[in-house]
């Protein structure tokens, strides 16, 4: 039975990263809606909010011509928990939540907005060592011109990392009775808290990708398509 994914990017990427899990999903007759955030993508032009990101999910919710499962990756995951915890009438009937396991605590988000402004300082605001970057943790030459082929948000760091100092996932976990997948990679810096969210949630599962680093659906692709997968069929299992 067909259904509807609205996936979420991460910071300073776009929906561009989607490019293989979009294919797949069509390829086995799902909607795929890969949305860009405000700051990101073509939206670029934009300034970040959380209450525009939250706008983004939920007018791609209402958008898809069947159940919804949604799917965020990083920050993606953070304002997909946030929309889905303050949505109780949403018409989602899954969340997979990737990259996104430590609550972002503020002296962390100060920390990482000082070191954004030293490197927005450079020639190149940093677009050379965020593609460096990008290309050291992404192997497959494909996958890291799918995070970079929709723009660089280099302006967006600071409003994003601000903003989600607002942020309480532990909390909204705890108001979603939808069914939940956490996925994290086991070299995820991102996962520290991964057992509190799980014991949040009402219905959650942990999910480990042996090997993978923070950028989990890009570093080992297939492990993470089987779970996305695997989560679509137990959605519509309970139909």
């Amino acid at each position: 039975m067909a259904q509807s994914v609205v996936l979420v990017h991460g910071l300073r990427t776009s929906a561009t990263m989607w490019r293989r899990q979009v294919e797949l999903l069509e390829g086995h007759g799902h909607e795929a809606i890969a949305v860009d955030l405000p700051g990101h993508g073509r939206r670029m032009h934009e300034r970040f909010t959380l209450r525009g990101a939250v706008d983004t999910i939920e007018d791609a919710v209402a958008a898809a011509s069947h159940p919804v499962l949604l799917c965020g990756f990083s920050l993606g995951g953070y304002t997909s928990i946030h929309y889905l915890g303050g949505a109780p009438d949403s018409p989602v009937t899954g969340l997979l939540a990737a990259s996104c396991g430590t609550r972002p605590y503020r002296v962390v988000l100060d920390s990482w907005r000082a070191a954004a402004r030293v490197i927005h300082a450079f020639p190149d605001r940093g677009l050379a060592l965020n593609n460096w970057a990008v290309r050291l943790a992404v192997r497959d030459p494909a996958l890291a011109d799918d995070v970079v082929r929709g723009g660089v948000a280099l302006d967006v760091m600071d409003d994003a990392l601000r903003e989600l100092r607002g942020l309480d996932p532990v909390a909204s976990l705890r108001r979603i009775r939808q069914p939940i997948w956490l996925v994290n990679g086991t070299l995820d810096h991102f996962r520290l808290e991964e057992r509190r969210y799980a014991a949040a949630a009402p219905d959650a599962r942990l999910l480990h990708v042996r090997g993978a680093t923070h950028m989990v659906s890009l570093t080992r692709p297939a492990e993470f398509d089987r779970i996305l997968l695997g989560a679509l069929d137990s959605t519509a299992a309970k139909w």
